[in-house]
């Protein structure tokens, strides 16, 4: 696995952070412009009897995902640089190496002000988050883990969508693994193991919305009973009609009001209210597209 003619050369200033998969520098480029760069470098031991036979196939769907992606050098999703991949005996290594971006949402989220983000801020990062996910969606892209930890922002206030390592190309209603996305940001479809879409990065989206008013999570659920039970105390609870049959979970009332009156709707304006409730619709075909969300007035009167 390779991309590009050559190798991007770089050299290594400091770890930034390590997981499952191995680790992650900060890098720079010789030569060209002297870019800051992010490097995943990933290491498997090859091992019949552990069943360990190479590299996790998350990370190989990701790695095909952005090289899909790198084309279209879309400004809001993150850009896959090089990717190199070697087998050293019985070791496999991995090499990812992505743009640097400063910080990701959560960080920038914790070192806001205390009362609050601008409007004007609010509004420029949606906007840039939905266009990412337009982009994603209308290249039949599902991201599936939309969270601030997965979006990127500069310094100058540059938004990306990163990590696509449970990302799916999806055709309508196709069935597909239902342990997707931080339990936080997971639609109702999917806590209800129902066959979802690209909907369900809307919901994730909507869920984030909140969060750029509150400073903090908006559903922070210890369960998927929890996670139900917050969501409909903040959305209504759903009729047994709009209930999807496919569902193993059984309809109650339960689960939370009919008619609840959160605190953060009563605080916002007409045009932020509204974009907020129709990401967050119950219903997967009656939530709003990127694409739709992109048209709303909350973007197109300013």
């Amino acid at each position: 696995m390779e991309v590009g003619a050559s190798p991007l050369l770089y050299e290594l200033l400091l770890q930034i952070g390590q997981g499952s998969f191995g680790k992650v520098y900060k890098a720079r480029e010789i030569g060209g412009t002297g870019r800051l760069l992010a490097v995943k470098k990933f290491h498997s031991e090859l091992s019949r009897s552990s069943g360990n036979n190479g590299i996790p196939p998350y990370m190989l769907r990701e790695v095909a995902l952005l090289c899909r992606m790198k084309f279209f050098d879309h400004p809001n999703v993150i850009k896959l640089l090089d990717a190199r991949a070697t087998m050293v005996s019985k070791a496999f290594d991995l090499t990812v190496v992505l743009e640097y971006i400063e910080q990701d949402l959560s960080t920038y989220l914790f070192r806001a002000h205390p009362s609050g983000l601008s409007l004007d801020d609010i509004r420029a990062i949606m906007l840039q988050l939905m266009r990412g996910l337009d982009f994603l969606h209308v290249n039949m892209v599902v991201h599936r883990d939309i969270k601030p930890e997965n979006i990127l922002i500069s310094s100058g206030g540059l938004v990306k969508i990163a990590d696509f390592g449970l990302a799916r190309l999806y055709t309508f209603n196709m069935a597909l693994t239902p342990g997707v996305v931080t339990l936080w940001y997971r639609s109702p479809e999917v806590l209800l193991t129902s066959v979802y879409t690209s909907s369900v990065d809307v919901w994730s989206a909507g869920c984030i919305f909140a969060e750029l008013f509150l400073l903090k999570p908006l559903f922070k659920g210890s369960s998927e009973a929890q996670q139900l039970q917050m969501i409909f105390e903040f959305i209504g609870l759903p009729t047994e009609v709009e209930w999807p049959q496919d569902s193993p979970v059984a309809y109650s009332l339960s689960f939370g009001p009919k008619d609840p009156n959160p605190p953060l709707l009563a605080s916002l304006n007409p045009h932020e209210r509204d974009l907020l409730l129709q990401c967050l619709t119950f219903t997967p075909s009656r939530r709003i597209s990127a694409a739709g969300a992109l048209a709303h007035p909350f973007f197109s009167q300013h």
